[in-house]
Formats: structure tokens, sequence, C-alpha cells
């Protein structure tokens, strides 16, 4: 998997990040993990298709979800409901498109499909016995992580 997918994929969270919520974000080590990944409290997956294709799962703690729809809306959140997940769906739509933007700058013509929300620990999704990058972000509001899976069609 090439550098280019993930730094794209750094480069929007931190720009929506710093945009939305006011917070910078700072990358951990990258990791590769094959086929199953784990998962935390709340997570979405986004599906890429066009020159590539492939699965992106991002994976928040309940707390750092929880502050991050309270920042975004100003009003305090105590639960992860209906409108909680849809935030949180819609911010890793905006990092998508964000990201497949400057891939898009790099010749790769993609498109994302709509997000889909899970709520409550899983112990691990499978992303298709395949190898994915893991990439962990430190906000000051809590860490998550955001697995990529991508190949070139």
């Amino acid at each position: 998997m090439k550098s280019e997918y993930v730094n794209s994929f750094y480069k929007a969270t931190k720009d929506v990040f710093n945009l939305m919520l006011d917070i910078d974000t700072e990358r951990g080590d990258l990791k590769v993990v094959e086929g199953m990944v784990s998962s935390k409290d709340a997570n979405v997956i986004l599906g890429v298709t066009g020159d590539l294709k492939g699965t992106i799962l991002f994976s928040f703690p309940k707390e750092m979800t929880l502050e991050m729809v309270k920042i975004m809306s100003g009003m305090p959140i105590k639960k992860i409901d209906n409108f909680v997940s849809s935030a949180l769906g819609e911010v890793a739509n905006i990092i998508g498109g964000n990201a497949l933007t400057i891939l898009n700058n790099n010749d790769y013509i993609c498109d994302i499909v709509p997000p889909q929300i899970f709520i409550g620990e899983y112990k691990s999704y499978s992303m298709a016995n395949e190898r994915a990058l893991f990439l962990p972000l430190k906000t000051p509001i809590g860490e998550f992580d955001i697995n990529i899976y991508l190949k070139e069609n």
C-alpha cells in the first residue's frame, strides 16, 4: 500500500479536526494488521470505489465520541444515540471526501460509499483476510484509529 493513501487520510483528518473541532491531531506509529481488526465503541466504515477500492474503518472510544459531538453541537451529550451516530458518520464522510480529493490531485479518481455506523464494542471486523494499515491518532480529547485497506483497481 502506498504512503500517499495513508498521508491523504491523515492530512484530511488533521484538517477536519482542526476546522470542525479546533483540536490538533497527532499521528502515532503506523503498523500493518492482517485480516481481523479490533474496534472501539463507535465505528464508521467507508467504502472506496474507482481507481482505488477498499474500506476505511474509523474507530472512536465512547468518551471521545461524546466530546466531539458536544464540541460540534454546543450541547452536553450523555449517550451515543441517533444524533451522535449521524454526526460521527458525517465527520467520517467529510474526512473521506477530503482524502479522496487529495488522492484525486495524485491522479486517482475515486468515490466513497455512504458511511455505515456501528455502535458498541466489537472484538473485530473482518477486512477479508487482507492487509490493512493501522493509523493510531492522538488528540487532546482522546485517541482513535483509522484502518486503511485500499488497493488499486
